[in-house]
């Protein structure tokens, strides 16, 4: 074996890492070039590993919040601020076209129009006070940086966790949509993403991490088992939906846990 092969290799974990940077956040990072076919199903193996680095932004936004002698429910919201600011609201947009397509439409068509709708209903408007509201509450009852910080990082990675999976055992619901255009991932990748998110999570959270887990696998099967019944299958903003819906179900079981 030539001694450069596993150079390849290598360049392409760190183009597919980089791809999912700059897909799920706003970091002004530079690709090396355009991506290649497959690259955007391959990128989601890092989903999990992005969604901690955005867990850890906001969690040193609360250690710096609770430093200032704020109190819990303020520091909560001013970490899951930056959190949004970091990801451009692309999750919680999508829960928001989730919960109107799903609560407005009257058959899949109609569903899928209302999702891909930029303006926000009752429903959209009400799933982000919800999914902001239950997480800084759980936040605020954890309260203490030390409890906060690994809560970030392990939600931050289990609510990316699953969507690989889903991407990959669950057909697209439109032909023309984001997610028909990312591709299928291969077992690989969704053994990668599976296994960054266990990581993330055991060492995190420790001896918590099995209900985290547990609750997190929980919260994406129902947003995809709901997702296919309403309009066949998946989207980007059923991605969202499944990121927010994981994300405050393992807050709370933190919290519940814990406080």
């Amino acid at each position: 074996m030539p001694a450069d092969s596993p150079a390849p290799s290598l360049s392409r974990w760190t183009s597919d890492l980089a791809l999912a940077v700059v897909f799920l956040t706003r970091l002004p990072l530079r690709l090396s070039g355009p991506p290649a076919g497959d690259a955007h199903a391959r990128a989601m193996g890092w989903f999990p590993l992005v969604g901690a680095g955005v867990g850890l932004c906001g969690g040193a936004v609360y250690g710096l919040a609770a430093l200032a002698h704020l109190p819990p429910l303020p520091a909560a919201l001013l970490a899951l601020g930056a959190m949004v600011w970091l990801t451009g609201a692309l999750h919680e947009d999508g829960a928001a076209d989730v919960a109107d397509g799903f609560g407005g439409g009257r058959d899949k068509a109609r569903k899928l129009e209302i999702m891909r709708d930029s303006r926000v209903g009752s429903y959209g408007v009400l799933a982000i006070v919800f999914s902001v509201a239950v997480r800084a509450s759980a936040l605020a009852a954890l309260a203490e940086p030390r409890l906060v910080i690994p809560a970030l990082l392990a939600s931050g990675a289990l609510s990316r966790g699953g969507m690989a999976a889903v991407a990959r055992f669950m057909a697209p619901a439109r032909a023309d949509g984001l997610a028909a255009r990312q591709g299928r991932p291969s077992p690989g990748t969704v053994a990668l993403s599976l296994a960054l998110a266990l990581a993330v999570a055991v060492a995190a959270l420790k001896g918590l991490a099995p209900a985290a887990i547990l609750v997190a696998i929980l919260a994406v099967l129902a947003v995809a088992w709901q997702a296919r019944r309403q309009i066949g299958g998946h989207t980007g903003d059923v991605f969202g939906a499944a990121q927010q819906v994981a994300e405050a179900a393992v807050l709370l079981t933190l919290a519940a846990t814990v406080a």
